[in-house]
């Protein structure tokens, strides 16, 4: 039987906030005069639909729909609830990470469900980063060192970058944070363990 952690993402409230994890990997966020709206590409449509869920404990309404490359997609609506947020995370036109910026569970847990993907059968776990913005990757491994979660930084020079997470004691900090899987048999075989 799993224990809930105290610091895991299911015994904190819900807050815009949250959807930085989303941001923090392969995400995207556009500002517009009536606010701003936050889009995620991902690989496997339970992810969209876990996003999905988790926007809509935000406060917020999503849509579900296809890429131009027929991959699931998952965006908020624009509103004005998102306008700080997607403020804090651009620099001009580019998305920049928030200086002093930490990953809380919630938002760990939005990371995972749009970017994440086990490793040598679960003894490494990657939190995916945006291949397009390669100016986030090393502020994001100091801010995942930050929550206790020292990574390494891969495939800076490729089309899948991402920050490697291995040892027992950061699998299980990690595991702890995140909380369990969603409902879906497919997210369990991408879900980090820490067995």
């Amino acid at each position: 039987m799993n224990q809930l952690s105290f610091f895991s993402a299911e015994s904190l409230p819900p807050s815009v906030t949250d959807l930085s994890g989303l941001l923090a990997s392969t995400g995207q966020v556009v500002l517009s005069a009536s606010g701003a709206r936050i889009s995620v590409v991902v690989e496997q449509l339970w992810r969209a639909e876990a996003i999905s869920d988790l926007i809509a404990e935000c406060g917020l309404v999503s849509e579900l729909g296809r890429s131009e490359e027929n991959r699931p997609l998952v965006r908020t609506a624009s509103v004005p609830e998102l306008s700080a947020l997607a403020s804090q995370w651009t620099k001009g036109a580019v998305k920049a990470m928030p200086p002093g910026w930490v990953p809380g569970p919630r938002e760990l847990r939005a990371w995972v469900l749009a970017a994440g993907r086990p490793e040598a059968e679960g003894e490494r776990y990657v939190l995916g980063l945006d291949p397009h913005a390669p100016e986030t990757h090393a502020p994001l491994a100091q801010a995942l060192m930050r929550a206790g979660i020292a990574p390494t930084l891969i495939g800076t020079r490729g089309s899948m970058p991402g920050l490697r997470i291995t040892g027992r004691r950061r699998m299980l900090r990690l595991v702890e944070n995140v909380g369990p899987a969603p409902q879906n048999p497919d997210a369990r075989t991408s879900w980090p363990t820490a067995e």
